[in-house]
């Protein structure tokens, strides 16, 4: 009830004043703060149920849409704030409080499965003298000096999806998203893709066994995936995490399955085994087959828990996952029972989350960009500002209605965020900052490199497009740098400057002239020539070794293999993932060109699109001439040699290449196991028939030594192409 002090009446007050001043005074005082503490409340309680509301959504765009909309640190705080009213007016607790919740519910989309035991999540520290208040409060739940007897296991916070994989009798049986803790999605068959993970464990094993662990993406495949996404002109994921559990969230495996996805244990549920500790839990896990993470740090007292975590803050960005914190666990599974747990969170974990790769710098222009399909991409320019490491002044807007739903106006003052290698993304404004001096952003209607107007391929599209294909400088300007790409001929001097040049002095029409640049067409660019002194009084301008170098790198070039040249030719939607498979049957453009639309359709991971996408770009005249021409210049040899193909004799073996190759990029040598029969992977695992460690291996060798799978040395490598295993 809310009370007016105006409305109040005194008891023993009359008309004439009161029998005791200062008895009424310190009554009126008294009910001056009830009021205060009632308003107080009423307050506190409406901006409960509005970080509730606000934080009920966040999750389940988090947790079962995969798409975020606010980072996570932003999240973090409006959690704190929650937990503070909450410790402030405990009565607003209640059971369907985000503070006692452990994620939303299942998406009705999947089966809804029940986990054998309730999967937690965990709460969070932001400082390491939080950390030392975990351990104190976790040290009064045990006998004095009991906790740091246990020790402590510390290991890696990955940025992924946690899973839940039940085995029984050894077998794979049921794979399951965390959900709300208790009911999560079943997700079995798209995580029987993920070839670290064994449908049949190894050894002796539990009748009944329940592990968890994280699904995740390796950076090096999120980098592949949001390419052939861009290339597919599909919008690319923000994050690994977000792809990670986007893709475990598809409807059809074989898709998963191209996703490249990994996992690492980092726990059990049930386990029919005696364990007396987590470590011996993840020595059992190892020897059954599943995969730990080989950064998992056994602490004797809490005060060796920190140099650890400052450790894997120096190297995060240099990890082929993505992490965000650490997390440190009891070791004694006796003392984890003890300890127990909240309804959220276990009592005897915390997870150390890292400062957030976030900043705020000044958004002072907003352009655009025209790509080699003609896409119109608007993109932020900023004041430098430092984040991860890297000093950053631009990042991509994707579109004109993403600059809209992003609310950024120029002058804003914006939220940036890189994590380690991804494209830095602009979150949002900071609008308590504008003065109201900012201004919306107008999308231009003509190519702001040729003046053609710009319109959208297909009505509904989000994006405009230069119709001014073949001519356009930006068009021609973006094809040449792909074409000189190391996804595509691998020309190291045809690099941004370089191209700049040719273009502007309009050396070449379109790329279908780049195999006729000669030495006499460069020197008509200041970029490529240089004064070479005759006499006193007289010079002649000469090649620079740029100019050299890339005349000698251009003929190289044209000895490519042929799925090197299927990406240089920027057809719609072929990029270096799927350019070998169309290669593996097509042994030459000529080849290509007469496939019909139903041969192409029926190549396995081609598929109807990239099907048409192929025929069409075989329709159009220029595109034709730029075949001719660099035929006609010696290039686009067969990818097979003279008697119809390379001799497979990698044919069904499953290598990882690791470290350097001498005479081979990372590209190129698994460019030439493909081309042999052979398949590659990014990760080591039980499938891996083969580890080639070249200089610099680190984990993935140290993987192959422990899972036993043969290795050799980089030396070895063109015999093996030769010879296969021997």
């Amino acid at each position: 009830m809310e009370v007016n002090p105006s409305h109040v009446r005194l008891s023993g007050c009359g008309s004439r004043g009161c029998a005791s001043g200062e008895a009424h005074k310190s009554r009126i005082s008294w009910l001056n703060e009830s009021v205060t503490q009632e308003s107080d409340f009423v307050h506190g309680q409406t901006r409960h149920r509005e970080l509730s509301d606000l934080l009920t959504t966040y999750r389940w765009e988090y947790y079962v849409l995969d798409a975020p909309t606010i980072p996570d640190v932003d999240f973090d705080v409006l959690m704190r704030e929650l937990e503070h009213l909450e410790s402030e007016y405990p009565q607003l607790v209640t059971p369907h409080s985000p503070t006692q919740q452990v994620g939303p519910p299942a998406d009705t989309s999947f089966e809804s499965v029940t986990h054998p035991s309730i999967m937690l999540s965990l709460d969070n520290a932001f400082s390491f003298d939080e950390v030392r208040s975990w351990h104190g409060r976790a040290s009064n739940l045990v006998d004095d000096g009991a906790l740091d007897e246990s020790g402590f296991i510390s290991e890696m916070k990955i940025d992924g999806l946690a899973v839940d994989l039940v085995y029984h009798n050894g077998l794979l049986v049921r794979a399951a998203t965390r959900g709300d803790g208790r009911v999560g999605e079943d997700v079995t068959a798209n995580i029987r893709t993920i070839s670290v993970i064994p449908s049949r464990l190894n050894g002796d094993v539990p009748g009944t066994l329940e592990v968890r662990g994280e699904v995740y993406l390796p950076l090096e495949d999120f980098h592949q995936l949001n390419e052939s996404l861009e290339e597919l002109e599909k919008k690319p994921f923000a994050n690994p995490r977000n792809a990670a559990a986007g893709s475990l969230r598809l409807k059809d495996p074989k898709v998963t399955a191209t996703r490249r996805l990994s996992f690492l244990s980092h726990g059990l549920g049930l386990c029919e085994v005696p364990v007396a500790t987590l470590g011996e839990a993840y020595e059992h896990l190892v020897s059954w087959g599943l995969p730990v993470s080989d950064r998992v740090y056994v602490a004797h007292n809490i005060d060796e828990v920190f140099p650890y975590i400052e450790q894997l803050g120096e190297d995060r960005h240099r990890l082929p996952l993505e992490i965000d914190g650490a997390v440190i666990k009891v070791n004694s599974l006796a003392m984890q029972t003890q300890m127990g747990a909240t309804t959220r969170a276990p009592r005897w974990a915390i997870a150390y989350k890292f400062p957030p790769v976030e900043v705020t710098t000044k958004l002072l222009d907003i352009r655009v960009g025209v790509g080699r399909t003609g896409r119109v991409t608007p993109y932020a320019v900023m004041e430098p500002v430092k984040v991860a490491g890297s000093t950053v002044e631009m990042a991509t807007l994707h579109n004109a209605v993403e600059v809209a739903r992003k609310g950024v106006l120029i002058g804003d003052t914006v939220i940036l965020r890189k994590a380690g290698d991804v494209i830095p993304e602009v979150l949002g404004p900071v609008v308590q900052n504008r003065t109201g001096g900012e201004k919306a952003f107008q999308m231009p209607t003509t190519c702001p490199e040729c003046g053609s107007t710009l319109a959208e391929e297909k009505q509904g599209d989000v994006d405009l497009r230069c119709p001014n294909q073949r001519s356009c400088p930006a068009q021609v300007r973006e094809r040449l740098i792909h074409l000189g790409s190391r996804q595509a001929l691998d020309i190291e001097g045809l690099g941004e400057k370089a191209v700049d040049a040719i273009v502007s002095a309009g050396m070449v029409v379109d790329e279908s002239e780049i195999f006729d640049l000669s030495a006499e067409k460069l020197l008509s660019s200041p970029f490529f020539t240089k004064k070479d002194i005759v006499n006193k009084d007289s010079t002649i301008p000469v090649l620079t070794t740029n100019g050299e170098k890339l005349l000698e790198q251009l003929q190289s070039a044209k000895t490519r293999p042929f799925a090197r040249f299927l990406v240089a030719l920027s057809i719609r939607h072929i990029g270096k993932g799927v350019a070998p498979t169309i290669a593996a049957h097509y042994p030459d453009i000529d080849a290509l060109e007469e496939a019909s639309l139903e041969d192409l359709s029926g190549i396995e991971g081609v598929g109807s699109i990239l099907a048409e996408s192929i025929r069409s770009w075989f329709e159009v005249d220029w595109h034709q001439n730029i075949v001719h021409r660099w035929k006609q210049a010696g290039a686009m040899v067969a990818s097979a040699t003279e008697s119809g193909q390379l001799e497979q004799t990698l044919a069904g073996l499953t290598i990882v290449v690791t470290g350097s190759v001498p005479g081979f990029s990372r590209d190129a040598a698994n460019e030439a196991v493909l081309a042999r029969g052979g398949k590659t992977s990014s990760s080591v695992s039980k499938n891996t028939d083969l580890v080639v460690a070249g200089e610099g291996a680190g984990s993935k060798l140290d993987k192959a030594t422990t899972l036993g799978i043969p290795i050799i040395n980089s030396s070895e490598f063109a015999q093996l192409l030769d010879s296969g295993l021997w």
